[in-house]
């Protein structure tokens, strides 16, 4: 009986929790992850069911100064912005505050994604003739401001052109970033933002942009919805173009056609367990939802939703309903333009101090 007594209490202790066992990992991400981390959220609770996942969702930039202010009514354990050097920023800004290192781990790539532009058919043939897209063709249609001057059908009316807000939104600041650097020819750094010629174009497309969205998602959604005449052209993520072009089918009966920027500019969906407010057991539970993430079976549901694996060993044509064999147009697996990283910290807070400046 005594040894009965010990086995039955030794497999208790396996299984049954201890008080204050069961630990809450809140999760802070920027939208464009929100389907694929919801779908995973519960896959991980049913193998994991002493962590509970708490997942909230902002814009990219809204993600640090909401943090950074404290403005959020929940206590973040973990951040994901769209891409490290958001990061970055926000643990050069808590430094000069806290004098502290505050992330528990070096932050973990999760998966990746391009800057894309998307178009309904009929006015991407007409501004992109030669099927690539051009800066320049677009600054002239926002010039215009009507679809008849620039080779278009007077019915089309105004020509509308949608971005996300670069003070909320990581792709609204990579739009920008592109758009400087084709203006300029070539190389830029946070002072290429003082030129004349780049702070009216600022001017006009902020004056081109009504009420730009706060996260690209929400941007995409919107663009669906509205359809030809009332949203022409966008700036996205290519995740987000792959995953919700069956929707755009459905909605307008000829989907959008997708256009590859070149240069364009690869973000990586980038994770950090903050130390602020988040005790040595929550963290090691969010380290255990990181690393299951990155492991080859949830890279395939990031592949689903569109994004590109950070794990080498995922291929995107194996992977069951990848978008990569849909056909859509414009989609390649390997896309024939120059890659650039995200802008550095330093970039991304003058493209956003511009913006505001912007008449």
């Amino acid at each position: 009986m005594t040894s009965s007594a010990i086995i039955i209490a030794a497999l208790g202790l396996t299984y049954i929790p201890l008080p204050g066992s069961n630990k809450t990992v809140v999760i802070v991400s920027g939208t464009e992850l929100q389907e694929p981390l919801q779908e995973l959220e519960a896959k991980f609770e049913q193998v994991n069911p002493h962590i509970k996942l708490d997942l909230k969702f902002q814009g990219s930039q809204e993600i640090v100064n909401n943090y950074l202010d404290q403005k959020n009514d929940f206590k973040a354990t973990i951040l994901i912005p769209a891409n490290g050097e958001i990061l970055a920023e926000l643990s050069d800004r808590l430094r000069t505050t806290t004098q502290t290192e505050p992330f528990y781990n070096t932050p973990q790539p999760l998966a990746k994604t391009l800057l894309v532009g998307i178009a309904w058919p009929e006015r991407g043939k007409v501004l992109f003739p030669n099927g690539r897209f051009q800066w320049s063709k677009l600054e002239q249609a926002m010039q215009a401001s009507n679809w008849g001057k620039v080779g278009g059908s007077t019915n089309w009316g105004s020509f509308d052109f949608v971005t996300t807000d670069p003070t909320r939104s990581n792709s609204g600041q990579l739009t920008l970033e592109l758009w400087t650097q084709s203006k300029l020819g070539g190389n830029i750094n946070a002072d290429s933002f003082n030129n004349s010629s780049i702070q009216t174009l600022f001017s006009l497309i902020k004056k081109s942009v009504y009420q730009p969205p706060r996260s690209t998602d929400i941007l995409l959604q919107e663009f669906i919805v509205r359809g030809p005449n009332d949203a022409d052209v966008a700036t996205v993520y290519e995740s987000i173009a792959l995953y919700r072009w069956q929707q755009s089918a459905a909605s307008k009966g000829k989907p959008y056609q997708v256009y590859y920027l070149d240069p364009s500019i690869e973000t990586t969906a980038t994770a950090a367990i903050v130390r602020r407010d988040v005790d040595a057991g929550t963290a090691k539970a969010a380290k255990q939802f990181l690393d299951f993430l990155t492991q080859p079976e949830q890279q395939a549901v990031f592949i689903k939703y569109g994004f590109r694996p950070v794990n080498s060993n995922v291929d995107l044509k194996t992977v069951p309903n990848s978008p990569w064999n849909q056909n859509i147009p414009g989609v390649e697996i390997q896309p024939s333009v120059k890659i650039l990283p995200p802008p550095d910290s330093k970039t991304i807070t003058e493209i956003q101090r511009q913006w505001e400046r912007a008449n």
